[in-house]
């Protein structure tokens, strides 16, 4: 029985400021540090054989708040993919079976707003119009300006999920991604077979750990999602 866990980075500064953010690598912001805190502690008694996580700030810094409170994980080594051969250019020793790797790719980054990124949403409302904003955030192969849809952010997020972590879950290892709302509703969208329009309108709230369970054949058997009470 493998176990893949989703997390949601925490509030970023720039979503407290209703701005729009993407690829922007902007911090957590104090609520979202509590976010990563409380998702930490929920999955403090699991196990993990790895871990993955975008290029942005606010990814890694809710993954290693997660790490920070896990029982199971004392140390860990990123894997820098874009000059892996530099990062894991090493002589390994007994001792390094015991450190969790952590993958960091770009390919699991948020959607790439484009010409909207930093513009407050409420102002790029006055300015193209409520449809057209709406159009942009909630359809799925409409991009905006010079940006990417939820379908052009799938194309790159998918086919890294297939390649990195469904080999993993495979072995029956147990995964955690910390990532972001459109990448990893990507993933969601793959795993659970939903139509785009139903992904669309799928809630997934920072700092609230998704739990997949698959058997051997790699097919899913539950899902639940972790919230404090």
């Amino acid at each position: 029985m493998s176990e893949l866990i989703l997390v949601r980075h925490g509030e970023s500064i720039w979503n407290l400021q209703n701005r729009f953010t993407g690829w922007v690598d902007v911090s957590l912001s104090h609520n979202g540090m509590r976010e990563a805190e409380r998702a930490g502690e929920l999955l403090a008694d699991h196990v993990f054989d790895i871990a993955f996580t975008s290029a942005l700030l606010r990814a890694q810094d809710s993954l290693y708040e997660i790490l920070k409170r896990n029982h199971h994980c004392d140390q860990y080594v990123r894997v820098h993919e874009l000059s892996s051969e530099w990062y894991e250019h090493f002589i390994p020793t007994v001792d390094d079976r015991k450190e969790l790797k952590i993958h960091v790719s770009e390919k699991l980054n948020e959607r790439y707003y484009g010409d909207l990124q930093g513009m407050d949403k409420d102002a790029a409302r006055q300015r193209f119009g409520d449809e057209q904003v709406h159009i942009w955030r909630r359809s799925y192969d409409v991009p905006p300006p010079n940006g990417e849809s939820l379908k052009m952010t799938a194309s790159r997020a998918l086919p890294y999920y297939q390649s990195h972590i469904i080999p993993r879950l495979r072995k029956g290892e147990h995964v955690l991604v910390s990532a972001h709302g459109n990448s990893l509703r990507a993933i969601i969208m793959h795993i659970e077979r939903m139509t785009p329009e139903q992904i669309l309108a799928y809630e997934l709230k920072t700092g609230a750990p998704h739990r997949y369970r698959f058997d051997a054949d790699g097919e899913l058997v539950g899902k639940s999602v972790l919230e404090a009470g």
